[in-house]
């Protein structure tokens, strides 16, 4: 990511007033993505950067046991009052408040490019096990439909997957390995606009800066809409490498 320190920060913390946006409008993932990250349940698995939980849930569903990570009370909120049962810690990727060698996976969904990289890469290698597996994953919009490109333009900004040179130059993991998953999401109006609102890059501008986008998104849902849903799809695109 190319933003200044500052303004990387407030972005990040945005999230936190989004966060029933980010719950009821983000997607979620494949079911093939826990299986592919995690591997075979139950193990001991950190849910990095958790959010609200979209992919905590999946994981826990599985089977394994699952201990979620997230700096933001309001996201650790939301995480517990819809994923009952896991624990929540307030941290970071930078500092997690875990013993060394407790984790067989530590995985960071849609967050690792919120984190100093270089630094978190060492502090998950810290907490998982000699021959954990670290796991990366991210939903991006499939821009090859006309719409979807349209729709990103008007959302001000794209999430960047970035992934495996921090990882390689560490010198604590093999080699990063990468699979795809599709899938499609189903928005009606308010949903699409929640989708939009939970993106940082809108949640820091003022009501009058969003004001435009929305009118601009609700023209892509009107054009696109069939039986009051637009069917949004999405490529979930994975990365794992095992801790030497």
């Amino acid at each position: 990511m190319s933003d200044e320190p500052d303004a990387r920060e407030t972005r990040a913390l945005s999230f936190g007033p989004v966060a029933g946006p980010y719950e009821r409008a983000r997607p979620g993932y494949p079911p093939e993505t826990a299986a592919w990250l995690a591997g075979e349940p139950p193990r001991d698995v950190v849910d990095l950067g958790a959010g609200t939980g979209k992919l905590t849930r999946l994981l826990a569903a599985a089977g394994h046991r699952v201990v979620a990570v997230e700096p933001l009370a309001e996201m650790r909120a939301e995480l517990e009052r819809v994923v009952p049962g896991v624990r929540a810690l307030e941290g970071t990727g930078e500092a997690m408040p875990l013993p060394d060698a407790s984790a067989d996976v530590v995985t960071v969904a849609q967050a690792f490019h919120w984190l100093d990289k270089a630094a978190a890469v060492v502090e998950i290698a810290r907490v998982l096990r000699p021959g954990g597996t670290l796991g990366l994953v991210w939903n991006t919009r499939d821009e090859r439909e006309q719409w979807v490109a349209e729709l990103s333009e008007a959302m001000v900004g794209r999430t960047g997957v970035e992934h495996a040179a921090v990882i390689d130059e560490s010198g604590l993991y093999g080699p990063v390995e990468q699979a795809a998953f599709d899938h499609v999401q189903e928005l009606g109006r308010d949903g699409l606009r929640e989708l939009v609102l939970s993106r940082s890059y809108c949640a820091v501008l003022t009501d009058e800066e969003r004001a435009p986008i929305l009118d601009r998104v609700d023209e892509i849902f009107e054009a696109h809409a069939r039986d009051g849903v637009v069917r949004l799809p999405y490529r979930t695109e994975c990365f794992r490498a095992v801790r030497r």
